[in-house]
């Protein structure tokens, strides 16, 4: 056809799952970094096909221009599903003035006195590479560089202010692969190696899983929502399946897109990193849980005793306060009450009040950190039942006891110590009916991520105190009961959305059992509910385990 431009369909090797374009071979002259280096003639021929999993790119061209070869790569690599570095959104910012010059002085605090530069010196051209760079004291500047362009060669011009010691940020552009001088080579293989976790000399090509997931977790936080025991044994777990499981930490956000899902086992907040994590792992089409609404949703008390009431869900009697109703309210509250900073978590920011004075007093400080706070209808009960709640479907149970001498599951001290009620895992198929409808009811109501349900009974009513993004799972503790096949569920949910997400076929090994489990665990609860209704029978067998109507029953999927 006259006029045509005809790309030929090439085959591309596909031994390892990250792939690096270079414009010509000789401009990656390094040994075999164990991936797979192509030209950007042969990726862009290669065209558009079903793969057996999204591929991590990385775009080394000489050029990322508007519609240059460079900036195909990396459309063409979003449009077939890859993951690329450096994405068309960073290519852009790059290339804009204005957004980049917003973004640069973030950077300033982390450049330093330089005192060793002479005061000759009014400028200076630093490189790096994937957030790596020569300087050890620049350490903090090139890693918070590439985590806000995520680009693999970045080059940084930094100046001393007029009349001034202070040095600041003045540009960033890219690099290109002939730019990396033969003394900066150990820098620039060291910062690959760390970006792709690859070992950087020839060798068996390491295993390829069927996902990669990293678990995000602060090893020093006190009361993380799963111990290192824990998280181990997930690790342990996802390799029974075929899933690659990696144990990372706020200063691997860089390299949150080598990975094909995200399991946060951190305390979530929308102002800190977590959040930020979630976010762009759900810009990167990743599976994620916390994902970004169920942090926002779960982590506001107020929001969700809107969302509760709005849908009839039952729970104690609540009201906020602001600065201009405390006085009023003070007045006609039952007492007592319990007094909660909204974005509060582990029993943190809550309180009781005994009467109206207390209430003032108490409600005033409060204050201080929200315009908002939740007043509550205290009620007392022994233990709090926790569920655990996976996609609307129950995944595990436990009674959360007050502790000794106190009306909360944590007691905190002043001093920053606290003691935990204790933790009675309970099988699923022991919980009554209504306290798992409740607790589903109210997960649907957030999303189809991982739940804690708090629900407090008093052997009449049932009501929701809390939904929880990111409930505790400890070994021995509320896995007691349902044991591995928690972790298993979590993992094979991750999967399912993972391989939904990307079309990918599952007609073997770990694909079928995902595919399979997650279609039965689809229906499990529902059709349990649905039978349960009408049948007085149906609530004993439930405990018993015996049949009715031909199927036995199991709230467990």
């Amino acid at each position: 056809m006259a006029g045509a431009t005809i790309l030929l369909h090439l085959e591309l090797p596909m031994n390892s799952d990250h792939l690096i374009i270079v414009e010509k071979p000789s401009d990656f002259r390094w040994s075999d970094p164990d991936m797979e280096v192509v030209t950007a003639e042969h990726f862009l021929a290669d065209g558009p096909r079903i793969r057996s999993r999204p591929r991590k790119i990385i775009n080394l061209c000489r050029s990322y221009s508007y519609l240059s070869v460079g900036y195909y790569c990396s459309l063409l690599a979003e449009a077939r599903g890859d993951r690329v570095t450096p994405s068309v959104e960073t290519i852009l910012d790059l290339a804009r003035r204005k957004p980049q010059a917003s973004m640069l002085p973030t950077l300033n605090s982390l450049v330093g006195p330089l005192k060793e530069v002479p005061r000759s010196v009014r400028s200076l051209t630093l490189h790096v590479f994937f957030g790596e760079i020569e300087d050890p004291q620049l350490a903090n500047l090139a890693r918070k560089s590439f985590e806000m362009f995520q680009c693999p060669l970045l080059e940084i011009e930094v100046e001393r202010a007029a009349k001034s010691e202070v040095w600041e940020v003045a540009a960033i552009q890219p690099l290109k692969p002939a730019d990396i001088s033969a003394e900066q080579d150990g820098v620039f293989t060291r910062g690959l190696a760390k970006f792709t976790r690859r070992t950087w000399n020839p060798a068996p090509r390491p295993r390829t899983y069927r996902m990669a997931v990293a678990i995000l977790h602060d090893p020093k936080d006190p009361l993380p929502p799963s111990n290192l025991k824990t998280l181990s044994k997930i690790v342990d777990i996802g390799e029974e399946l075929d899933i690659s499981v990696e144990l990372i930490e706020k200063k691997d956000f860089s390299r949150l897109t080598q990975f094909d899902a995200l399991f946060i086992r951190e305390t979530t907040a929308v102002s800190d990193h977590t959040f930020q994590f979630a976010r762009k792992a759900e810009m990167a089409n990743m599976p994620v849980i916390d994902d970004p609404t169920s942090i926002l949703r779960c982590t506001n008390k107020a929001y969700l005793a809107e969302l509760l009431k709005g849908h009839d869900v039952p729970t104690p009697q609540t009201f906020l306060l602001s600065k201009h109703s405390l006085n009023t309210a003070a007045r006609l509250l039952p007492y007592p009450v319990v007094l909660k900073v909204p974005d509060g978590a582990f029993s943190l920011s809550v309180k009781k009040a005994e009467d109206a004075t207390q209430l003032v007093e108490i409600a005033r400080e409060m204050l201080k950190e929200s315009d908002v706070i939740l007043a509550q209808e205290f009620m007392y009960t022994p233990f709090d039942w926790r569920i655990g709640v996976l996609d609307g479907k129950p995944l595990f149970a436990a009674r959360y006891h007050m502790c000794k001498d106190h009306w909360q599951i944590i007691k905190h001290a002043a001093n920053g110590n606290f003691q935990e009620g204790r933790v009675e895992s309970v099988p699923l198929s022991d919980v009554p009916l209504s306290i798992l409808e409740l607790a589903s009811k109210s997960a649907n109501l957030i999303g189809d991520g991982l739940y804690g349900i708090d629900i407090k009974s008093n052997g009449e009513q049932s009501f929701v105190i809390e939904v929880n993004d990111n409930p505790n799972i400890d070994i021995g503790m509320e896995d007691a009961h349902e044991g591995d096949e928690v972790y298993r569920k979590i993992l094979l949910h991750l999967l399912y959305r993972f391989e939904l997400r990307h079309n990918i076929s599952t007609n073997n090994g770990a694909g079928n059992l995902t595919q399979s489990s997650h279609h039965a665990e689809s229906k499990s609860v529902i059709s349990v509910h649905s039978s349960l209704h009408g049948n007085p029978d149906a609530k004993n067998a439930l405990k018993i385990g015996k049949k009715v109507d031909g199927e036995k029953l199991s709230v467990s999927p």
